[in-house]
C-alpha cells in the first residue's frame, strides 16, 4: 500500500481498531500516538465508548485535548475528564423508539447509558461493558423520562447485524441506528448524530477540511466516519462493510496495524 501524505488530522476508532480484544494497547501503538504529537500532527480518538470507559485509555496514552465518546453524543475532555457537550435523544422520542423496537424485535432488553450509569428494563442483560456499574433496573415511566445520549438494546440468540437488518426500518426514522461490536447488541442516538458528526465538530475546532482527515476503524459504526473523512483505512480484523467502504485495509488490531501504519507514514 502506498502511504499518502501527511493528514492535517487523524480520527481513530478505539476498540478493536487500536484496543485489542483482551483490552490492552500496545506500548508501539502508545509510542505512534507519541510520535504523532511531536510531529505537531493533531489525532482525536472518536469512539462508541461511553466517558465512563474513557479514563484507562486517558492514562494509556497520558492524553489531553477532546475525545468523541458514544458514537458522537459527547465531546469529552480527557485532561479534566468531564463532558463538555451532550447530545442526546429527547425522552418523547425514547418511548417511540423502545416501542418500535419492542414491536419488532421480540424479546429485546433495552438500556439507556448516560456518561457515568445505565438504567434498564428487566429483560436487559448486561454486558463486559457494565461489569464495572450498577446497572439501575427502573420501570417504564422513569426509564424514559429524562433525556438518554445513547439507546442499548440487547437480544438473546440474534447477532448484532441481525439486530440492525430488523431495527433500521422499525426506527430508523427516529433515531440514528446502528451497531459497534458483535456482542448481540444494537445501539441507537439521537437524528443527526454519528460519528461522522462529532468528527466534523473536532475538524471544525482546528480549520481542519474533511479531504485532510485520515480515519481509522472497524465496526459498522465507523461508516459514516469513513463517509465523511477524505481517507479511511479499516484493519484488517474490520467487519466486512466497512473493509468494503475502506479506501484501504491494514494490519488487524493484534498485530499493531494502526502503529505500523503511522509509523511508515511518518518515516515517509
Amino acid at each position: 500500500m502506498t502511504t499518502p501524505r501527511l493528514p492535517s488530522l487523524i480520527a481513530c476508532d478505539l476498540d478493536g481498531t487500536l484496543v485489542r480484544h483482551d483490552g490492552t494497547v500496545s506500548s508501539r501503538t502508545v509510542a505512534a500516538f507519541q510520535a504523532l504529537e511531536t510531529a505537531g500532527i493533531p489525532f482525536v480518538f472518536v469512539t462508541g465508548r461511553p466517558p465512563r470507559l474513557m479514563g484507562q485509555i486517558a492514562d494509556a496514552f497520558r492524553l489531553h485535548g477532546l475525545a468523541v465518546c458514544s458514537n458522537g453524543a459527547y465531546d469529552y475532555d480527557l485532561r479534566a475528564r468531564a463532558v463538555v457537550a451532550e447530545y442526546a435523544i429527547d425522552p418523547a422520542t425514547l418511548k417511540k423508539v423502545a416501542r418500535g423496537l419492542r414491536e419488532a424485535i421480540d424479546g429485546i432488553g433495552l438500556a439507556v447509558e448516560y456518561a457515568d450509569s445505565l438504567a434498564a428494563d428487566p429483560l436487559y442483560e448486561p454486558w463486559d461493558w457494565d461489569r464495572d456499574i450498577t446497572v439501575q433496573r427502573l420501570d417504564e415511566a422513569a426509564l424514559w423520562e429524562r433525556p438518554a445520549p445513547k439507546l442499548v438494546g440487547r437480544h438473546g440468540s440474534l447477532s448484532a447485524d441481525e439486530l440492525l437488518a430488523l431495527a433500521q426500518p422499525a426506527v430508523g426514522d427516529l433515531v440514528t441506528v446502528y451497531h459497534s461490536n458483535g456482542l448481540r447488541l444494537v445501539e441507537a442516538v439521537a437524528p443527526g448524530v454519528s460519528k461522522a458528526d462529532g468528527l466534523a465538530r473536532h475538524a471544525a475546532r482546528l480549520g481542519v477540511a474533511a479531504e485532510n482527515v485520515t480515519a481509522f476503524g472497524d465496526m459498522p459504526n465507523d461508516l459514516s466516519m469513513f463517509g465523511w473523512a477524505g481517507r479511511s483505512y479499516a484493519v484488517a480484523n474490520a467487519h466486512p462493510s466497512v473493509i468494503a467502504a475502506a479506501g484501504g485495509v491494514i494490519g488487524s488490531v493484534e498485530e499493531d496495524g494502526v502503529a505500523a501504519f503511522l509509523e511508515a507514514m511518518l518515516e515517509a
